[in-house]
């Protein structure tokens, strides 16, 4: 039998508190009322009425606070606020409001409508409900002229092709760097990044402009350096470019984007991140400022929120024409340099990638021999009883146990006085996953193999206690920042694990 409420032409109503006013929408746009969540993520170049976006239950929800809605200068969001998740064309949207109200059945008696003349820009009260003989009035909102999301369709089909690799099976694992600007992290994949340096003393660029802070020269080539805090509209400050001071953490990441390369100022490179395909959540979107850089969001219990970016997507290709041909036709390349360079190039039979880390001095390790970094911080490091003094112990990592080794103990260095720096290197041997913890990680680089040696005898010392040196037997030549060339002892992950089985027995016996 057919509902009475429908043929009567009742509708129903979800309605909620903000301020001194109270509004409502059908009630068949809800998904559910849910409390103001422990973390939202800011979203960078997003309106501000935007409060952030969370992540609940796989999909990542974008919180527009509606008394921004209204008025650009109301109160930030607090915790004792309410989020309605409305379902916006199958796209879930948080409305952020005081506290919930009733569920409303309407007559059509009740209600009336706001029209708009041919032209007229569309609010977002769509009409209001009379209640109570006129004494109360409830404002009816449009969910279509309240959210517009500018990537439904993009969010949709990602959602759906997750869903379906999910079902099948879990992909290809992949490797990611993140990286914070602001408050906000980020991540490239590894596969878009040249080379991670230090900040090197900035040259002049007659295109140097708030986006632009400069050009390094890069393997005999001019690569304009990008401010990634200006491209996202963060405050960096007044000082002219070329009075800028950079901190000891910055860091330029190189890409190479279409035939173009780029390097983007970064506050810090934090970590670098396993994660498959599938886990990266679309954002929805209610914006269009650089909206295809925004690949989707990575959520890890343990480092958060994590916007991944589409390096292609980061600049109209007209910026990325100015940026590579104004700078090669004004600073032309160094010949002698790239000749070099070239040389060496028909030499070599493959490039590795390196981290180079600190442990007293700097030692560099292939990337392909670390699963991920962490932050000595990242979770709670439990040591049971009997273990050597150079376990530090074990840490559940997203519900694999993790053996925690430190390195300056095992070499019998003096403790660090200051750990804040300080990394985990996770390697997985089999099934049995270590981390060394080391002082801190340096840069992420290309080198070629031409470049990597045997180890001078001096180096390899056996009586040299407490330099991990005596245990490598080769080494890379890398460029220091003020072009000198340097040496690095290379770290083999799998010669200290052998080193461990022998020792652990003997130390627990």
């Amino acid at each position: 039998m057919p509902d009475a409420s429908a043929t009567s032409g009742t509708e129903l109503f979800g309605s909620f508190v903000l301020g001194e006013d109270e509004f409502a929408l059908p009630a068949s746009c809800f998904r559910e009322v849910v409390n103001y969540p422990a973390k939202v993520t800011a979203l960078p170049l997003s309106p501000r009425f935007l409060e952030g976006v969370f992540t609940l239950r796989g999909s990542v929800i974008p919180v527009v606070n509606l008394a921004r809605v209204f008025d650009a200068g109301a109160r930030a969001a607090q915790p004792t606020d309410k989020i309605a998740i409305l379902d916006y064309e199958g796209v879930l949207v948080g409305i952020l409001f005081d506290a919930t109200g009733e569920i409303l059945r309407v007559r059509p008696e009740q209600r009336s409508t706001l029209t708009y003349t041919d032209g007229e820009k569309r609010g977002v009260v769509a009409g209001t409900i009379m209640l109570d003989h006129g004494a109360r009035l409830v404002q009816i909102l449009d969910p279509d002229a309240l959210v517009r999301i500018e990537n439904v369709p993009q969010v949709l089909a990602l959602q759906s092709a997750a869903d379906k690799a999910t079902r099948r099976h879990q992909g290809e694992r992949r490797q990611c760097v993140s990286f914070h600007v602001g408050i906000s992290s980020f991540a490239f994949e590894m596969g878009a990044i040249q080379e991670i340096i230090r900040v090197p003393e900035l040259q002049a660029s007659v295109l140097n402009s708030a986006l632009c802070l400069g050009r390094i020269n890069f393997r005999g080539a001019p690569v304009a350096v990008v401010d990634f805090a200006t491209l996202l509209n963060a405050a960096t400050g007044d000082a002219p470019a070329g009075e800028r001071t950079f901190g000891p953490d910055q860091r330029i990441i190189v890409a190479r984007i279409d035939d173009a390369t780029i390097g983007f100022l970064v506050d810090s490179v934090d970590n670098i991140v396993n994660f498959y395909r599938e886990e990266i959540m679309p954002i929805p979107l209610l914006s269009k400022a650089r909206a295809g850089m925004f690949g989707g969001c990575l959520s890890k219990p343990d480092l958060g929120d994590i916007f991944f970016l589409d390096h292609q997507q980061i600049f109209s290709s007209s910026e990325i024409k100015e940026m590579r041909t104004g700078h090669a036709n004004l600073y032309p390349k160094d010949e002698a340099i790239i000749a070099s360079n070239e040389r060496r190039d028909a030499r070599r039979s493959q490039r590795q990638v390196y981290i180079t880390f600190a442990l007293e001095n700097s030692y560099a390790v292939e990337i392909k021999q670390v699963r991920e970094i962490i932050d000595l911080s990242v979770g709670e490091i439990t040591r049971p009883p009997g273990l050597p003094a150079f376990m530090r112990g074990m840490m559940n990592l997203r519900q694999q146990m993790v053996t925690v080794i430190d390195l300056r103990s095992l070499y019998q260095m003096a403790p660090l006085a200051d750990t804040s720096q300080s990394k985990i290197l996770v390697v997985e041997r089999g099934e049995e996953c270590f981390g060394l913890m080391v002082d801190a990680v340096e840069n992420i680089m290309t080198i070629e193999d031409s470049r990597r040696y045997g180890a001078p005898k001096m180096m390899r010392n056996p009586n040299s206690q407490g330099d991990p040196r005596s245990e490598m037997d080769e080494v890379i030549n890398i460029d220091g920042a003020d072009g000198a060339q340097k040496t690095l002892s290379v770290f083999q992950c799998d010669r200290l694990l052998e080193r461990l089985a022998r020792e652990i027995p003997a130390l627990a016996a």
